[in-house]
């Protein structure tokens, strides 16, 4: 069978660099004896490594041409071969409500798109691993006072521990991206409930960041009101840059009290 030719409207960029695949590969050895679930594995570069660890694997592909590549090149994994959309899928049910770690060289245009995802399936996912965007890696693993924090930043950090790993340049791919990427790998933090209200928490976080310039005072106009006391305390000078994810959860709560009243 012919090689699969990438997709530009998938965001498909095929990892060429097998000792690049490997290191992706072995980002998942941190979490041992789990599930591995893998996203867009293409042509299996990063599979044929997967699979010599000897855990459960299940690869979920979008891209029919490499669901039959795959299925042509690794008669191993036949059943384990998923034809869906990975945003559409329900996780839970994925290997029997058991916790998996996820892992991939994910598409870069809906990357942020599968850690939402994660964050929603949490419970399940003690563990992601994988390579996506320099940028987007960046933004994860900042820290407050940096300008690559934002809401990327605070609701993955609620929730993971977030290790930038290593960087990975262009010439690796096929076709090349016009970006770096990063290796990156996630795990679960000793959270088990925020002591907030996680819907407000995200609605405060994306609120704020939206208009990350402007102090707090401005940007949560639209959640507390332009007359609200709240606003003359001196947190509301600060930027939501400066904000770390525990002060987050205390202003969200701060503010669910206000609006309560």
């Amino acid at each position: 069978m012919r090689i699969v030719k990438p997709k530009k409207f998938l965001g498909q960029h095929f990892l060429k660099d097998l000792q690049v695949a490997k290191a992706i590969a072995d980002t998942v050895d941190a979490c041992p004896q789990l599930p591995l679930l893998e996203v867009g594995p293409g042509m299996g570069v990063l599979t044929q490594f997967l699979l010599p660890k000897e855990r459960e694997l299940k690869v979920v592909e979008l891209d029919y041409e490499s669901v039959a590549y795959l299925h042509e090149h690794f008669p191993a994994l036949d059943q384990q071969i998923i034809e869906a959309d990975f945003l559409k899928m329900d996780l839970r049910q994925l290997f029997g409500g058991r916790p998996f770690v996820l892992t991939g060289n994910y598409p870069y245009n809906i990357s942020s798109q599968i850690f939402f995802k994660m964050l929603d399936n949490k419970d399940v996912i003690p563990c992601c691993t994988g390579m996506i965007q320099k940028e987007v890696a960046e933004r994860m693993a900042a820290g407050p006072g940096s300008k690559t924090y934002g809401i990327l930043s605070v609701l993955i950090q609620a929730w993971y521990h977030v290790e930038y790993l290593f960087t990975v340049g262009e010439q690796v791919f096929n076709p090349p991206p016009k970006v770096k990427s990063a290796v990156i790998r996630m795990t679960r933090n000793a959270t088990t409930q925020l002591g907030c209200d996680e819907r407000l928490f995200k609605q405060v976080v994306k609120t704020t960041f939206n208009q990350r310039r402007k102090t707090l005072r401005n940007s949560i106009k639209p959640i507390l009101g332009k007359e609200s006391p709240l606003l003359a305390d001196p947190l509301f000078n600060r930027r939501p840059e400066q904000l770390s994810v525990a002060e987050f959860i205390d202003l969200t709560n701060r503010v669910a009290q206000e609006i309560s009243d």
